[in-house]
């Protein structure tokens, strides 16, 4: 998290425009490098939990009823 918080500071180092440029790309892999050996360290568990959090849920289409009209 903290190379996700260092993005937003970059601009304001007084860096030029490359080189600024190059260390927010640098920061963007360090995160997600992180990211991803984190969750392979805490577990298939939190994994699985993780991925149905962000899954869409399909709505599921509402039981139509069967009532019958009196028929006269």
């Amino acid at each position: 998290m903290v190379c996700w918080f260092l993005i937003p500071v970059v601009p304001f180092l007084g860096f030029s425009i490359g080189v600024a440029a190059g260390i927010t790309t640098g920061l963007i892999v360090a995160g997600e490098v992180t990211f991803y050996l984190s969750i392979f360290m805490i577990g298939k568990e939190f994994l699985v939990k993780l991925k149905s959090k962000f899954k869409r849920r399909k709505a599921k289409p509402k039981p139509v009823s069967e009532e019958s009209e009196p028929v006269e």
